[in-house]
Protein backbone atom coordinates (compact mmCIF):
# COMPACT_ATOMS: atom_id res chain seq x y z
CA UNK A 1 0.00 0.00 0.00
CA UNK A 2 1.32 3.20 -1.33
CA UNK A 3 -0.65 5.64 1.12
CA UNK A 4 1.32 5.33 4.77
CA UNK A 5 0.04 6.90 8.10
CA UNK A 6 2.18 9.53 9.57
CA UNK A 7 3.90 7.18 11.85
CA UNK A 8 7.51 7.64 12.70
CA UNK A 9 8.45 4.32 10.44
CA UNK A 10 6.87 5.96 7.40
CA UNK A 11 8.54 9.11 7.59
CA UNK A 12 11.86 7.27 8.04
CA UNK A 13 10.96 5.17 4.84
CA UNK A 14 9.94 8.96 3.11
CA UNK A 15 13.16 9.75 4.26
CA UNK A 16 15.22 6.80 3.23
CA UNK A 17 13.59 7.30 -0.49
CA UNK A 18 14.31 10.18 -0.72
CA UNK A 19 17.70 9.82 -0.20
CA UNK A 20 17.85 7.02 -2.61
CA UNK A 21 16.44 9.35 -5.39
CA UNK A 22 13.18 8.27 -5.25
CA UNK A 23 10.01 10.52 -5.07
CA UNK A 24 7.17 10.74 -2.36
CA UNK A 25 3.97 12.28 -1.78
CA UNK A 26 4.38 15.36 1.15
CA UNK A 27 1.45 16.73 2.72
CA UNK A 28 1.55 20.16 3.16
CA UNK A 29 -0.67 22.93 4.18
CA UNK A 30 -1.59 23.63 0.87
CA UNK A 31 -1.64 20.88 -1.05
CA UNK A 32 -0.39 17.54 -1.76
CA UNK A 33 3.55 18.08 -3.18
CA UNK A 34 5.74 15.14 -5.12
CA UNK A 35 8.82 15.54 -3.56
CA UNK A 36 12.47 15.00 -4.39
CA UNK A 37 15.74 15.92 -3.81
CA UNK A 38 16.43 18.98 -4.81
CA UNK A 39 20.44 18.66 -5.48
CA UNK A 40 19.42 15.65 -7.12
CA UNK A 41 19.08 16.27 -10.89
CA UNK A 42 17.91 13.10 -12.32
CA UNK A 43 15.16 13.04 -9.43
CA UNK A 44 13.91 16.33 -10.18
CA UNK A 45 13.69 15.14 -13.93
CA UNK A 46 11.99 12.18 -12.88
CA UNK A 47 9.51 14.86 -11.20
CA UNK A 48 9.08 16.59 -14.59
CA UNK A 49 8.58 13.88 -16.16
CA UNK A 50 5.59 12.53 -13.94
CA UNK A 51 3.68 15.35 -13.84
CA UNK A 52 4.53 15.88 -17.63
CA UNK A 53 5.64 19.98 -16.78
CA UNK A 54 7.63 22.50 -18.44
CA UNK A 55 11.19 22.39 -17.80
CA UNK A 56 10.75 26.22 -18.19
CA UNK A 57 8.85 25.78 -14.98
CA UNK A 58 10.44 26.51 -11.57
CA UNK A 59 10.14 24.63 -8.79
CA UNK A 60 9.56 25.58 -5.08
CA UNK A 61 12.68 24.45 -2.68
CA UNK A 62 10.94 23.03 0.18
CA UNK A 63 13.54 23.70 3.69
CA UNK A 64 13.05 23.10 7.36
CA UNK A 65 13.81 26.36 8.90
CA UNK A 66 15.21 29.87 7.65
CA UNK A 67 18.84 28.63 8.80
CA UNK A 68 18.27 25.88 6.47
CA UNK A 69 17.51 28.36 3.19
CA UNK A 70 20.17 30.28 3.47
CA UNK A 71 22.25 28.28 2.29
CA UNK A 72 20.82 28.38 -1.18
CA UNK A 73 20.26 31.99 -1.71
CA UNK A 74 23.28 35.06 -2.72
CA UNK A 75 21.22 37.31 -0.22
CA UNK A 76 18.40 37.76 1.93
CA UNK A 77 16.91 41.51 1.55
CA UNK A 78 15.34 42.72 4.48
CA UNK A 79 11.95 42.58 3.56
CA UNK A 80 12.04 38.81 2.97
CA UNK A 81 13.80 38.48 6.27
CA UNK A 82 10.97 39.82 7.91
CA UNK A 83 8.22 38.00 6.13
CA UNK A 84 10.07 34.77 6.51
CA UNK A 85 10.42 35.18 10.33
CA UNK A 86 6.28 36.78 10.39
CA UNK A 87 4.97 33.66 7.73
CA UNK A 88 7.26 30.94 7.76
CA UNK A 89 6.77 27.63 8.39
CA UNK A 90 3.48 28.91 6.41
CA UNK A 91 1.81 29.28 2.79
CA UNK A 92 4.06 32.25 1.88
CA UNK A 93 7.16 31.23 -0.85
CA UNK A 94 10.26 33.76 -1.42
CA UNK A 95 11.49 34.32 -4.41
CA UNK A 96 15.57 35.26 -3.88
CA UNK A 97 18.37 35.76 -5.58
CA UNK A 98 20.35 31.77 -5.96
CA UNK A 99 23.27 30.56 -4.67
CA UNK A 100 25.62 28.04 -7.21
CA UNK A 101 23.92 25.07 -4.61
CA UNK A 102 20.73 25.39 -6.21
CA UNK A 103 20.84 23.13 -9.73
CA UNK A 104 19.34 24.79 -12.64
CA UNK A 105 17.26 22.24 -13.45
CA UNK A 106 14.92 23.58 -10.20
CA UNK A 107 14.65 26.81 -11.60
CA UNK A 108 14.65 26.93 -15.17
CA UNK A 109 17.57 28.44 -15.42
CA UNK A 110 16.68 31.39 -14.10
CA UNK A 111 18.68 33.28 -11.23
CA UNK A 112 16.16 33.01 -8.46
CA UNK A 113 14.77 30.68 -6.31
CA UNK A 114 11.31 30.04 -5.04
CA UNK A 115 11.62 28.90 -1.71
CA UNK A 116 9.11 28.20 1.56
CA UNK A 117 9.12 26.51 5.08
CA UNK A 118 5.39 24.18 5.04
CA UNK A 119 3.84 24.94 8.16
CA UNK A 120 2.26 20.89 8.23
CA UNK A 121 4.01 19.14 10.90
CA UNK A 122 4.68 15.75 8.53
CA UNK A 123 6.17 17.80 6.21
CA UNK A 124 8.81 18.96 8.95
CA UNK A 125 9.33 15.86 10.03
CA UNK A 126 9.99 14.15 6.80
CA UNK A 127 12.42 17.22 6.03
CA UNK A 128 14.14 16.69 9.24
CA UNK A 129 14.68 13.03 8.87
CA UNK A 130 15.89 13.26 4.99
CA UNK A 131 18.55 16.25 5.83
CA UNK A 132 18.32 17.75 2.28
CA UNK A 133 15.92 20.28 1.04
CA UNK A 134 12.76 19.21 -1.38
CA UNK A 135 11.42 20.33 -4.38
CA UNK A 136 7.63 19.66 -4.11
CA UNK A 137 5.10 20.76 -6.79
CA UNK A 138 1.67 19.76 -6.28
CA UNK A 139 0.90 16.18 -7.08
CA UNK A 140 -1.10 16.22 -10.07
CA UNK A 141 -0.42 16.06 -13.75
CA UNK A 142 0.50 19.19 -15.62
CA UNK A 143 -2.53 22.20 -15.19
CA UNK A 144 -4.42 19.26 -13.19
CA UNK A 145 -6.50 19.79 -9.74
CA UNK A 146 -3.84 20.41 -6.98
CA UNK A 147 -4.98 17.42 -4.36
CA UNK A 148 -5.73 17.88 -0.69
CA UNK A 149 -6.04 14.48 0.37
CA UNK A 150 -3.79 11.63 0.30
CA UNK A 151 -6.55 9.77 -1.83
CA UNK A 152 -6.93 12.56 -4.27
CA UNK A 153 -3.39 12.76 -5.79
CA UNK A 154 -4.19 10.63 -9.65
CA UNK A 155 -3.33 7.14 -10.33
CA UNK A 156 -0.68 7.97 -13.30
CA UNK A 157 1.03 10.25 -10.33
CA UNK A 158 1.00 8.05 -7.45
CA UNK A 159 1.96 5.02 -9.91
CA UNK A 160 5.71 7.30 -9.64
CA UNK A 161 5.76 7.50 -6.16
CA UNK A 162 7.99 5.14 -3.17
CA UNK A 163 4.92 6.69 -1.35
CA UNK A 164 1.99 8.63 -0.04
CA UNK A 165 2.60 9.88 4.00
CA UNK A 166 -0.80 10.73 4.65
CA UNK A 167 -1.46 14.11 6.54
CA UNK A 168 -5.09 14.45 6.47
CA UNK A 169 -7.08 17.10 4.72
CA UNK A 170 -5.13 20.08 4.06
CA UNK A 171 -5.57 23.61 6.15
CA UNK A 172 -5.26 25.90 3.61
CA UNK A 173 -6.36 24.18 0.52
CA UNK A 174 -4.52 26.40 -1.94
CA UNK A 175 -1.47 27.20 -3.03
CA UNK A 176 1.17 29.36 -1.26
CA UNK A 177 1.54 33.11 -1.75
CA UNK A 178 4.56 33.60 -4.06
CA UNK A 179 6.44 37.22 -3.26
CA UNK A 180 9.30 38.03 -5.18
CA UNK A 181 11.89 40.02 -3.07
CA UNK A 182 15.03 39.31 -5.58
CA UNK A 183 14.89 42.81 -7.11
CA UNK A 184 14.33 46.40 -5.66
CA UNK A 185 10.50 45.98 -5.27
CA UNK A 186 8.68 43.35 -3.45
CA UNK A 187 5.87 41.91 -5.89
CA UNK A 188 2.93 39.33 -5.92
CA UNK A 189 3.98 36.99 -8.26
CA UNK A 190 0.64 34.23 -6.63
CA UNK A 191 -1.56 34.66 -4.43
CA UNK A 192 -2.26 31.97 -1.95
CA UNK A 193 -2.55 31.04 1.56
CA UNK A 194 -1.00 34.52 2.68
CA UNK A 195 -3.42 37.36 1.87
CA UNK A 196 -2.26 40.56 0.16
CA UNK A 197 -3.22 42.76 3.42
CA UNK A 198 -0.99 40.75 5.65
CA UNK A 199 2.03 40.75 3.73
CA UNK A 200 1.60 44.89 2.96
CA UNK A 201 0.76 45.20 6.94
CA UNK A 202 4.00 43.64 7.86
CA UNK A 203 5.98 45.36 5.21
CA UNK A 204 4.10 48.99 5.94
CA UNK A 205 3.69 49.22 2.22
CA UNK A 206 2.15 48.62 -0.74
CA UNK A 207 3.08 45.64 -2.74
CA UNK A 208 2.62 44.99 -6.05
CA UNK A 209 1.52 42.73 -8.88
CA UNK A 210 3.65 41.46 -10.65
CA UNK A 211 3.32 41.76 -14.94
CA UNK A 212 6.35 40.11 -15.83
CA UNK A 213 6.37 37.46 -18.56
CA UNK A 214 8.95 35.51 -17.64
CA UNK A 215 7.88 33.08 -15.04
CA UNK A 216 9.58 33.68 -11.71
CA UNK A 217 7.76 31.43 -9.92
CA UNK A 218 4.90 28.22 -10.83
CA UNK A 219 1.12 28.89 -10.73
CA UNK A 220 1.88 31.90 -13.50
CA UNK A 221 0.16 29.79 -16.64
CA UNK A 222 -3.08 31.02 -18.03
CA UNK A 223 -4.47 27.87 -17.09
CA UNK A 224 -3.56 25.87 -13.96
CA UNK A 225 -5.31 24.10 -11.64
CA UNK A 226 -8.06 22.57 -13.43
CA UNK A 227 -10.61 19.47 -13.03
CA UNK A 228 -11.12 17.44 -15.67
CA UNK A 229 -14.64 18.73 -16.35
CA UNK A 230 -14.71 22.17 -18.00
CA UNK A 231 -15.78 25.21 -15.66
CA UNK A 232 -17.76 28.10 -16.20
CA UNK A 233 -18.25 30.76 -14.19
CA UNK A 234 -21.95 32.06 -13.41
CA UNK A 235 -23.93 33.92 -11.33
CA UNK A 236 -26.28 31.61 -9.86
CA UNK A 237 -27.27 27.82 -10.01
CA UNK A 238 -29.78 26.39 -11.42
CA UNK A 239 -32.29 23.11 -9.81
CA UNK A 240 -30.50 20.87 -12.99
CA UNK A 241 -27.14 22.31 -12.55
CA UNK A 242 -23.86 20.41 -11.16
CA UNK A 243 -21.23 23.01 -9.31
CA UNK A 244 -20.35 24.92 -6.73
CA UNK A 245 -22.46 27.46 -5.06
CA UNK A 246 -23.32 29.19 -1.97
CA UNK A 247 -26.72 28.57 -1.07
CA UNK A 248 -28.15 25.04 0.11
CA UNK A 249 -28.05 22.26 -2.76
CA UNK A 250 -30.77 21.87 -5.06
CA UNK A 251 -29.64 18.36 -6.29
CA UNK A 252 -27.13 16.02 -5.38
CA UNK A 253 -24.30 17.86 -7.79
CA UNK A 254 -24.12 20.89 -5.70
CA UNK A 255 -21.89 21.74 -3.23
CA UNK A 256 -22.51 24.93 -0.76
CA UNK A 257 -18.93 26.51 0.27
CA UNK A 258 -19.01 28.95 2.57
CA UNK A 259 -19.09 32.75 2.54
CA UNK A 260 -15.53 32.93 3.69
CA UNK A 261 -12.60 32.93 1.84
CA UNK A 262 -10.20 31.18 3.55
CA UNK A 263 -12.58 28.29 4.41
CA UNK A 264 -14.09 28.82 0.96
CA UNK A 265 -10.45 28.40 -0.50
CA UNK A 266 -10.15 25.10 2.09
CA UNK A 267 -12.43 23.43 0.29
CA UNK A 268 -12.71 24.00 -3.42
CA UNK A 269 -10.21 21.67 -5.11
CA UNK A 270 -11.65 19.30 -2.83
CA UNK A 271 -15.13 19.92 -4.46
CA UNK A 272 -13.77 20.19 -7.50
CA UNK A 273 -12.49 16.83 -7.19
CA UNK A 274 -15.76 15.41 -5.83
CA UNK A 275 -17.75 17.56 -8.58
CA UNK A 276 -15.33 15.63 -11.28
CA UNK A 277 -16.10 12.22 -10.19
CA UNK A 278 -19.59 12.71 -11.58
CA UNK A 279 -18.25 13.10 -15.25
CA UNK A 280 -20.96 15.53 -15.96
CA UNK A 281 -19.95 17.89 -19.55
CA UNK A 282 -19.87 20.95 -17.05
CA UNK A 283 -19.44 22.14 -14.14
CA UNK A 284 -20.61 25.97 -12.88
CA UNK A 285 -19.34 27.92 -10.20
CA UNK A 286 -21.40 30.65 -8.28
CA UNK A 287 -18.99 33.57 -8.71
CA UNK A 288 -18.14 34.58 -5.61
CA UNK A 289 -17.04 38.48 -4.04
CA UNK A 290 -14.80 41.01 -5.52
CA UNK A 291 -13.62 41.73 -1.96
CA UNK A 292 -9.41 41.55 -1.98
CA UNK A 293 -9.52 39.49 0.64
CA UNK A 294 -11.06 36.85 -2.05
CA UNK A 295 -8.31 37.54 -4.45
CA UNK A 296 -6.72 33.86 -4.25
CA UNK A 297 -10.12 32.41 -5.06
CA UNK A 298 -10.14 34.36 -7.63
CA UNK A 299 -6.73 33.54 -9.43
CA UNK A 300 -7.89 29.97 -8.77
CA UNK A 301 -11.18 30.03 -10.31
CA UNK A 302 -10.07 32.24 -13.30
CA UNK A 303 -7.11 29.49 -14.46
CA UNK A 304 -9.07 26.32 -13.79
CA UNK A 305 -11.40 28.38 -16.09
CA UNK A 306 -8.77 29.47 -18.48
Amino acid sequence: MKILPPTDEAILFAADALRSGELIGLPTETVYGIAADAANQDAILKTFSLKGRPAENPLIVHVSSLVNAEPLVSAIPESARRLAKTFWPGPLTLVLPKSSKVPNVVTGGLDTVAIRVPRHPVALAILEAAGMALTAPSANPFMGLSPTRADHIAPDVLAGLACVVDGGPCDVGVESTVVDCSGDLVSILRPGGVSRAMIEIMLGEPVLTSAESERRSPGMYRRHYSPKTPLRLVEKLGPFDAGVGFDAPLNSRQIQLPLNPQQYARHLYESFYTLDQMARLELLVESPPKGAEWEAVWDRLKKAVG
